[in-house]
């Protein structure tokens, strides 16, 4: 394919021709009107300060003098022809853009600042073009290539343009009015509720108490080492929520398939132990159990794809399919260190941790929905001795950036796991979980115990009872251990001959 040559000038008068013959996307006099504009009147500079970097401008000596201008505001002085011309000698640069005369040629160009905003906005639309026929022309290039591997390749052009969109997402101020109206209008619709919610309900009562119910553009974190039940408590929510509350949930499992997470939905509404259900050896009553409480979850609006290794841009795209076709109202992804931000270059794992957490919660925004993410503890918690083993957020694995962007990040704790079996006060620990609400951006930290009832991958509400009263043993003879569980001790409840992951989300 003929490329542009390296040592021709971009210029006006002799721009680089595509492979379609058309000219890249640019703006010669716009970029001149905007730079002349920005010379003229001292203010105009904050109006396309957002919108406008020096890379954004297709000449080179454009690109030089806007980076003169942005040094000067950054210096707090004022930007005119003089200080401008000033500052491009003190770079070393005013030959390069032509002299003083071209920059005082710019200022003849406009009379006013009056349309900089437009003007701005229209330049920044031809920027993005270029990268993206930039972007096009280097997969194209790749994909002719017989030696690429098209998998990588994929992956790799998900991750520019998801990169891309990020930096390209605007949003204007708003004057306040309306959003107090928006604000009254949540306040009485959540007194008018009789549990006076003003998010959505877990099925927990004193978890939704203290939380108002998951609410609305929130990134909430819930954490835990391997084996103390993240998976269970995440699907609890996602029954009570379904079928007690018929809301829309989506789930995303990149641990386990959509086979296993069904077979435990089945263990935790059924009543019925994991081997059983796995095996098919039931008792008669136990078949009977089986198939009346099943119904419950035939028809239930639970959406669950188990897509491995899912990268924030495909869960991006996956996520908005879901609120748009199925109205989904909340997410949960189990977990978030089994996701990744292919495409992009990171100099770390912790770097490409905390891009995922901002996106997850740039995505909650986004949609309006709660996002639920699952989320590993580093193994500082095991070693502290003395019952010290309750988390803290300096435990959350791999980035101290998942704490910074969550607003609320909740830790599972269950003491007799330690061989604790009474609180300070007396109470009877055995079969209890603690719910620790460690951060909470909008309201108030504290603990929740409910009721855990491994056998059945459950949590309830402490009051709440089973139809089977011999369910309350102690851990260590449960099967709820996680694939990734590295807590000795703990029995695994599936392996890997289950049915292969498919790619599509799949309601129930």
């Amino acid at each position: 394919m003929p490329q542009p040559t390296n040592n021709r000038r971009q210029s006006a008068a002799t721009q680089p021709i595509s492979i379609q013959g058309k000219l890249q996307p640019q703006d010669i006099s716009m970029e001149q009107a905007v730079l002349g504009a920005l010379m003229l009147e001292k203010d105009a500079y904050s109006q396309v300060s957002e919108i406008l970097k020096p890379d954004t401008f297709y000449e080179k000596k454009h690109q030089l003098i806007y980076t003169a201008i942005q040094e000067l505001a950054l210096a707090q002085n004022p930007i005119d022809l003089t200080t401008v011309t000033w500052q491009l000698q003190h770079d070393g640069t005013l030959e390069q853009i032509g002299g003083p005369l071209y920059i005082s040629q710019l200022t003849q160009k406009v009379s006013s600042a009056a349309h900089i905003e437009f003007h701005a906005k229209v330049i920044a639309h031809k920027a993005l073009a270029r990268e993206l026929i930039s972007y096009a022309g280097k997969i194209e290039a790749a994909a002719f290539d017989e030696t690429t591997d098209i998998e990588e390749l994929m992956q790799e052009a998900e991750g520019n343009l998801f990169q891309l969109s990020q930096q390209n997402i605007k949003k204007d101020t708003q004057q306040i009015d309306p959003i107090v109206d928006e604000a009254l209008k949540k306040i009485q619709e959540a007194a008018n509720r009789a549990e006076g919610l003003s998010g959505l309900p877990t099925g927990f009562t004193e978890l939704d108490k203290m939380t108002s119910g998951w609410q609305n553009t929130d990134l909430i974190i819930i954490a835990a080492r391997p084996a103390m039940g993240k998976t269970a408590f995440a699907l609890s929510m996602v029954k009570n929520m379904a079928v007690n509350y018929n809301i829309p949930v989506g789930m995303f499992s990149l641990e386990m398939s959509n086979l296993q997470l069904v077979n435990r939905l089945l263990q935790n509404t059924c009543e019925i132990t994991g081997d059983k259900v796995k095996s098919g050896r039931l008792e008669p009553h136990e078949w009977n159990q089986l198939m009346t409480r099943i119904k419950e979850l035939q028809g239930a609006p639970i959406y669950v794809d188990d897509t491995p290794s899912l990268s924030v841009f495909e869960l991006r795209t996956k996520a908005r399919r879901l609120v748009k076709e199925h109205g989904v109202k909340i997410l949960m992804i189990d977990y978030l260190q089994l996701m990744n931000a292919s495409g992009m270059q990171f100099g770390s794992r912790e770097q490409e941790v905390s891009n995922i957490s901002r996106s997850l919660k740039g995505l909650a925004k986004e949609l309006n929905i709660p996002i639920i993410a699952l989320s590993q503890l580093n193994r500082g918690v095991e070693n502290r001795q003395g019952g010290a083993q309750r988390p803290q957020l300096s435990d959350l694995r791999e980035s101290g950036a998942i704490e910074q962007d969550a607003d609320m990040v909740c830790f599972i704790h269950r003491p007799e796991y330690y061989k604790i079996y009474e609180d300070e006060k007396g109470n009877d620990l055995h079969g209890m979980a603690e719910i620790i609400i460690a951060k909470h951006r909008n309201g108030a930290v504290g603990d929740v115990r409910l009721r855990f009832i491994g056998q059945f991958v459950r949590f309830q509400n402490p009051d709440e009872t089973s139809s089977i009263t011999s369910t309350m043993t102690d851990y260590p003879n449960q099967n709820l251990s996680s694939r990734m569980n590295d807590v000795p001790g703990t029995a695994e409840t599936f392996s890997n001959d289950d049915l292969a992951p498919s790619q599509n989300a799949v309601p129930f």
